[in-house]
């Protein structure tokens, strides 16, 4: 689903190879267990008939680590949609399915998850330039000279902002990313639901399997066709663990996208932060000149305390008068400086996070048709498989 578009991906081959348990002592001196997975890069080169590949560079990464990248990658490119990693603990699960972080299946799908993130990333035109993340594929100790300032950059994001403007474009967005989480959500319960009720339905014709078994050792004419049609009903009972394991995957491809949707709210947070900002320059600029015209004129438009200390004590002195005025004006020279600044730093921001909206949605209705119609391809072979199932058991029963 990740296409090779990029000049990073067209030089080299990113692979999360396998995943590895490990126990060791955390940050706190205590021991724990957690799960490492290991990076391979190669060159991205045709390799000659009867030639050898290349052997990849390697290295070993933990879940934390992609978290810290993602962390700076959304710090250093509010613009961009950053894509999302993969679950950190399993959500939407059915009943049999493990919701252990350290399950050997939760953990596979969780290494195809953060191969699919850095193919993401080098697979975008912004990210895949970033010296950091080329750093992360290739230097083991690279920690510190990442992640200095992604914390507070990540609050002042996740801070609520009332403006007075709101773009109606974000507004539009962030109300779509609301509701497509919605309705991602509810999509994935449903298929819970499902699963947990077609294991059993799959599971119970196991019993067909055993009573046909038993009723064809006290038969002598109808034994052996009763024998076969209960091999039949074994076999359709076992094939739901291959059947849901293999939903699981078109589970995932769901939950990229619920988890999409917050990279969207977080690039809309970013802007109404510039826009805040700019309001309240242009606010605080408004309120110089105003305070200059007062001070030009002797007019005073609303209460202050200043108006009231003048009534009170005296006016002051033209030349007290004119330090101000002159104070005022050099103010309202940078506050014109900063709204321009502010008001450059909006148009920017609308300009270069557009264009990877509309990057987004073009991916976005690609993959989710893609995945949609893959998993309807999926259930129809199931039902042809219980079709079979049932027309390989008739003929048994027509052989009796």
């Amino acid at each position: 689903m990740v296409e090779k578009g990029t000049a990073l991906l067209r030089k080299l081959e990113i692979n999360v190879a396998e995943a590895e348990k490990r126990t060791g002592k955390n940050t706190v001196n205590m021991q724990e267990t957690y799960t490492v997975y290991l990076i391979e890069i190669r060159p991205a080169e045709t390799v000659p008939e009867g030639g050898t590949p290349a052997a990849p560079d390697t290295l070993w990464r933990r879940y934390s680590e992609f978290e810290l990248l993602r962390t700076y990658l959304l710090v250093t490119y509010p613009y961009v949609i950053v894509p999302p990693l993969p679950e950190k603990r399993a959500e939407f699960v059915w009943h049999k399915l493990s919701a252990d972080n350290l399950d050997p299946d939760f953990v596979e799908r969780r290494r195809v998850g953060l191969e699919n993130f850095l193919l993401r990333v080098a697979s975008h035109p912004v990210l895949s330039n970033d010296k950091i993340f080329f750093l992360f594929l290739t230097e083991v100790s690279n920690r510190t000279h990442i992640y200095t300032y992604a914390d507070s950059r990540l609050k002042s994001l996740s801070a609520m902002f009332r403006v007075k403007n709101p773009d109606k474009r974000f507004t539009a967005l962030k109300h779509y990313s609301d509701e497509l989480n919605t309705v991602i959500s509810q999509l994935l319960r449903v298929r819970a639901r499902v699963a947990d009720r077609l294991y059993g339905v799959y599971k119970v014709h196991g019993n067909y399997g055993r009573v046909f078994s038993e009723w064809s050792a006290i038969e002598k004419e109808m034994g052996d066709g009763l024998q076969s049609a209960g091999h039949h009903m074994d076999t359709y009972a076992a094939s739901i663990d291959d059947i849901l394991e293999e939903e699981e995957h078109y589970a995932d491809e769901l939950k990229e996208y619920l988890f999409y949707t917050d990279a969207v709210r977080s690039v809309c947070r970013k802007h109404e932060l510039i826009q805040y900002e700019l309001e309240m320059a242009a606010q605080d600029l408004a309120h110089k000149k105003q305070q200059k015209e007062e001070l030009a004129t002797g007019t005073v438009r609303i209460f202050s305390l200043k108006g009231m200390t003048s009534k009170l004590f005296g006016q002051e002195s033209q030349e007290q008068r004119e330090s101000r005025l002159a104070t005022l004006e050099q103010s309202i020279r940078e506050g014109e400086e900063t709204v321009k600044e502010k008001n450059a730093e909006c148009q920017e921001f609308v300009r270069t996070a557009w264009e990877d909206i509309e990057r987004f949605k073009e991916q976005k209705d690609k993959d989710l048709r893609e995945a949609l119609i893959g998993y309807a391809i999926m259930q129809i072979s199931m039902c042809k498989k219980g079709i079979q199932v049932w027309s390989n058991a008739k003929e048994c029963f027509n052989k009796m």
